[in-house]
């Protein structure tokens, strides 16, 4: 899939004589980008059907939208993503008589931002005429610019309101080092997890930021800095993903666990019943593979639904994992452009009826015709906004029952690359299952932060104990652990 939508970035529809059979591969490699993107080949979405894109579910009109449809996405994200795609465009290379067709496809994805999103200034010729229509938007973290830019664009009035005195919220570059020998590190969110279907990734490429591929070479070193087994390693690997079919497969056959079995007690019950990895240096390497899990999922195994844990796979996003080269913090600033942002104003009421809404941040008030609250769920489990009226209860009750997860980093920067300038990460075993999530992987940042620089990472049930040990101990810890494998390389 990688290979194919590359070769297709860039290349765009020309106007040429066709045969059935070019149509038919054209169609197939349509369908193959619009279902890298998050699309069914041969579906609607729920989104679609509930905006009635065609008259009749099902049959010649609705396969014959899902064509057009899957060829506006790949006309757009094949092509250049800094211009506005037309519905003029379109029509070169669509015939005529489906233009009913073209407008519910081509409205379908424009108001609901699969096409001509982003920050190219092209787009700002493309903004309609404002509508009269006033929106305030709470919280300048990544959906919140998106958002105001997506309001933006359909002509309303935006103001956002941020409580800190910066945006981005969890995403924020650092600038890490002593004067000469700066690194730019993200704090935050570090990696776009799958370039096609993430709209970051259209992102970087209108604002020409280079993305760097992470390799998939992730050599692991035992606690003693010892590098481990290449077979032994791919022996493990194999029995981690083999126990996890076998949970899924149980899950089949009982017709799903009870709500409160956790992910992580079925795959112990799994290991034990199948008698595998039973030494020590075999135990470790599946405690890694077991906290790179945690890692994923932001929480401990022992958290983590054996029924639910993997209901989101369908929406993982397709394509290389990359490091942005510069922090993520440029594609911040440049949704910041244009859109009026006031720091500062933490949101503490929000009012809110037939006729309008009216924010409240300390003793300023905002009113507008609607409000878009972004806050971070924690913000709002602590119930630090009050709603009048109160929120309905199924909010209430979904705010309640969501979680989060937490995750932890070490931050550091060095006077040159000892882990090897070919290396973009590398991974560390733990003695002990209860910390086998300490320092278990280190991002290699030399290649993008403009220095040599490592962030590791804590997950699982250490990065809970992390958040309350003295920072100077931590550092010692993770320093202790470079030393050892330093000393092997």
């Amino acid at each position: 899939m990688d290979e194919l939508f590359e070769k297709q970035l860039g290349g765009g529809l020309k106007k040429r004589s066709r045969t059935k059979e070019d149509l038919e591969k054209e169609t197939e490699t349509e369908a193959m980008i619009a279902m890298s993107l998050g699309f069914p080949i041969d579906a609607l979405l729920e989104e679609e059907v509930r905006a009635g894109v065609v008259r009749q579910l099902g049959g010649k009109e609705q396969n014959d939208y899902i064509v057009i449809r899957n060829h506006i996405l790949a006309l757009w994200r094949r092509g250049n993503v800094r211009l506005w795609l037309s519905k003029g465009m379109i029509r070169e290379t669509v015939s005529n008589e489906y233009e009913h067709l073209i407008n519910s496809a081509y409205d379908f994805l424009l108001y609901n931002g699969y096409i001509n999103f982003g920050v190219s200034p092209a787009f700002t010729s493309q903004l309609p005429e404002s509508n009269e229509g006033t929106a305030i938007v709470i919280g300048a973290g990544l959906a919140g610019l998106a958002a105001a830019r997506q309001l933006l664009s359909f002509g309303y009035k935006v103001v956002v309101l941020e409580g800190r005195s910066r945006p981005g919220g969890r995403v924020y570059t650092q600038k890490v080092g002593r004067e000469g020998k700066f690194s730019a590190i993200d704090l935050g969110g570090s990696i776009i997890t799958g370039i096609h279907a993430n709209p970051l990734g259209v992102l970087a490429r209108q604002l020409s930021i280079p993305l760097h591929k992470v390799r998939d070479n992730c050599p692991l070193y035992k606690p003693n800095g010892a590098p481990v087994d290449t077979e032994m390693d791919a022996r493990v690997e194999f029995v981690f993903n083999r126990l996890l079919d076998k949970v899924m497969e149980l899950r089949q056959i009982m017709g799903g666990f009870a709500s409160d079995t956790s992910l992580g007690s079925v795959l112990e019950t799994l290991r034990q019943l199948y008698s595998v990895t039973k030494s020590t240096d075999e135990r470790q390497l599946l405690d890694w593979h077991l906290a790179n899990l945690e890692y994923a999922n932001a929480g401990c195994l022992s958290n983590l639904s054996a029924a639910y844990w993997d209901q989101d796979d369908p929406y993982e996003m397709s394509g290389d994992h990359c490091f942005l080269a510069g922090g993520n913090t440029r594609l911040i600033k440049a949704l910041c452009e244009g859109v009026p942002i006031f720091y500062g104003k933490t949101v503490n009421t929000i009012r809110y009826g037939d006729e309008g809404v009216e924010v409240i941040a300390g003793d300023q008030v905002f009113q507008a015709d609607i409000a878009l609250c972004t806050v971070p769920l924690g913000v709002l489990k602590k119930k630090a906004i009050n709603f009048e009226p109160e929120l309905p209860a199924r909010k209430l009750a979904a705010i309640e029952r969501m979680g989060f997860g937490l995750l932890n980093k070490v931050a550091m920067v060095f006077p040159y690359v000892f882990w090897g300038e070919d290396q973009d990460t590398f991974g560390c075993l733990n003695e002990y299952s209860h910390q086998r999530g300490e320092f278990f992987l280190f991002y290699c940042y030399h290649t993008v932060s403009g220095g040599p620089a490592l962030v590791a990472l804590v997950a699982g049930e250490a990065a809970q104990v992390f958040e309350s040990t003295n920072p100077s101990i931590l550092l010692h810890r993770v320093l202790t652990v470079l030393k050892g494998i330093r000393s092997i390389l």
